[in-house]
């Protein structure tokens, strides 16, 4: 009877411990106050449209001249299109097409590319936007300066950075994704053209095969755009084919939401007396890019 009350002591250590393991094995206690990490919210975009059906019949018609009075099966080539080759069609997808007309040669391309951002505190909008922004810096322009109350919608401001361009653009960080250096890789003379850099020295605003092309009366400079997308740019690239023949490639690339899109339109006139007409270029790029923005839109 004596060593009862240590008994009674020890029974009710062994349920004390017993009731704390219990709680931390409910998770009760563990790791209180702890912060806790929100994942950033995924893009609005989970998938890309077909690349070479995202322009419409008409649209072809109307950028591609020429195309329309072919035979049959030639139209058909021509309007089909030629998809991009690329191994994720879920991340980035393109077309192009091209038409040979007596007066001039004209080629179209669109790429998509989907950003996904693999970072839990980055959205996949900023790192879409981050993407679009090396393009914009490739390109020589920045989206920083304040458009002028006068903007039109579909011309864009002209930006205070826009002289001597054209060489900046052939320095990627991304060639392959840089719409500004691969414009001429799209362009009707590819094959046999220079880069724009070699060709255009002085770039869209001046010098060079620039003012060749057109009068500054006529062609409006690279430029940041409004009203197109989240963020968006007007790069104008006017080249030479060889040692003769002129031609421009015009890129409009703008964002909206984490998918990046690409328009490039050019022009070789056959004819060295001829000059492509930088206005209808830009007007027409700028057109197909707003179409294109609402069709993901909707």
């Amino acid at each position: 009877m004596a060593y009862v009350p240590g008994v009674a002591l020890l029974a009710a250590l062994v349920v004390g411990c017993s009731a704390g393991s219990d709680s931390n094995a409910n998770g009760a206690d563990s790791k209180a106050g702890s912060p806790t990490v929100t994942p950033a919210p995924p893009g609005k975009y989970l998938t890309l449209p077909a690349p070479c059906r995202a322009v419409p019949r008409g649209t072809l018609k109307d950028l591609l001249p020429g195309a329309a009075e072919l035979p049959g099966a030639q139209q058909e080539k021509v309007f089909r299109g030629s998809a991009s080759v690329t191994y994720d069609t879920d991340r980035k997808v393109g077309c192009s097409w091209k038409s040979d007309a007596p007066n001039a040669t004209r080629s179209l391309s669109i790429d998509f590319e989907r950003v996904v951002s693999y970072d839990p505190a980055v959205s996949d909008d900023d790192r879409a936007d981050t993407v679009y922004a090396k393009k914009e810096k490739a390109a020589g322009l920045s989206s920083s300066a304040t458009p002028g109350p006068d903007a039109e919608k579909n011309t864009g401001t002209p930006g205070e950075k826009d002289k001597g361009k054209g060489a900046d653009a052939e320095k990627p960080e991304d060639p392959a994704g840089d719409a500004a250096a691969s414009a001429d890789s799209s362009s009707p003379s590819s094959s046999s053209s220079p880069s724009g850099g070699a060709a255009g020295e002085g770039g869209a605003g001046e010098g060079g095969a620039g003012d060749s092309t057109s009068g500054p009366e006529d062609a409006l400079p690279s430029r940041v755009l409004d009203n197109l997308g989240d963020a968006a740019f007007l790069h104008d690239l006017p080249t030479r084919a060889g040692s003769t023949s002129q031609q421009r490639t015009v890129s409009v690339v703008f964002r909206t939401s984490n998918v990046v899109v690409t328009v490039r339109y050019a022009e070789q006139p056959a004819l060295v007396t001829q000059v492509p007409d930088s206005k209808e270029l830009q007007e027409k790029a700028q057109a197909l890019a707003r179409k294109l923005a609402e069709t993901l839109s909707e």
